[in-house]
């Protein structure tokens, strides 16, 4: 089966959905209404041939992917925080200049582009950093480097385990990640073969092998077995190491991810599954309303009904 290649995340009481250069945005509103915004997304890589090269292309799909995901979850709280101002009755009745305006605009492309950034380091130092100190503590009692990499490996990855919990207990998250399950559940109805109703897309899957979360346990497990590769003894040198290393775990996850995302493999299948488990904490299931908007989202960028006329009703011959 060809992949849909649809790609989404969840966002603040909606979805976004990608496909190729165009992505939608649709929003449950506080009035109840679903708001749809479709446009095509400009990468911040300017050479395009980047974001096709295998084992190159993954480091610049991944920042596009978070400078994306950012700007759509920002798109996405206006709503509420409009809704917020008018209940408080803040509304000063200034007209916004064009000046104003640029200024926003300035402003928003700042704060997004400072909030990458933060991401990232703070992504680092919690989940690439923070296990190898926690790890280096062991020395005295573990004198095997092979032994103490894979211990930071599984430090690693408990880590994550852990941060992920503890956002789940905050009914905001709850609801993201309900809504992240209605963004699986919409694909996997797609890709197998079933007409986008809100009835097959509720008893669709709520995990799917090409997931974000999968991406991240591909990156922890492939930064274990480099690093198994790459003995240094200073400890500073391990920490350049580790950062060093990363654009080139997240390039090789990224390739197996699509490869998990094509390939029916036994041994690509067994490799996802754990990534496949710990989306059952990162998805939920999700209520109609919420398929409703992941139905709307998809439909905005995707022609679902010529991908299954091509791949499931050419299969069955008719």
């Amino acid at each position: 089966m060809k992949s849909s290649d649809i790609g989404g995340q969840a966002v603040l009481e909606g979805i976004m959905m990608r496909h190729e250069d165009e992505y939608a945005v649709a929003v449950r509103t506080p009035d109840g209404e679903i708001v749809v915004q479709k446009e095509t997304y400009k990468s911040i890589v300017k050479w395009k041939k980047l974001t096709e090269i295998p084992f190159i292309r993954g480091v610049f799909n991944f920042i596009d992917s978070m400078v994306l995901g950012i700007k759509t979850l920002m798109y996405s709280a206006e709503f509420y925080e409009e809704d917020e101002e008018e209940q408080k009755g803040e509304e000063s009745g200034k007209i916004q200049t064009k000046e104003t305006l640029e200024r926003q605009e300035k402003a928003e492309k700042l704060l997004m582009a400072g909030t990458v950034a933060f991401s990232v380091v703070m992504a680092v130092a919690v989940f690439m950093v923070l296990p190898y100190l926690l790890s280096s503590f062991l020395k005295p009692l573990v004198t095997s480097y092979t032994v103490r990499t894979v211990i930071e490996g599984f430090v690693r990855i408990g880590i994550f385990i852990a941060y992920v919990l503890l956002i789940s207990r905050m009914n905001d998250i709850q609801r993201t990640f309900m809504y992240h399950g209605a963004e699986h559940k919409c694909i996997n109805c797609i890709e197998h073969g079933l007409p986008l109703t809100v009835e097959n897309v509720r008893k669709s899957s709520r995990q799917h092998k090409r997931c974000g979360t999968s991406f991240l346990f591909f990156v922890m497990a492939i930064s274990i077995i480099l690093l198994l590769l790459i003995h240094v003894e200073s400890p500073v040198m391990r920490v350049a190491v580790r950062i060093a290393l990363l654009p080139v775990v997240a390039s090789i996850s990224y390739e197996v991810l699509k490869l998990a995302g094509r390939s029916e493999n036994p041994v690509v299948n067994l490799f996802s599954k754990p990534g496949l488990a710990v989306q059952k904490l990162t998805t939920k299931e999700p209520d109609d309303s919420m398929i409703e908007v992941a139905i709307q989202a998809v439909e905005a960028v995707f022609d679902w009904r010529a991908y299954e006329a091509e791949n499931f009703d050419a299969a069955a011959g008719i």
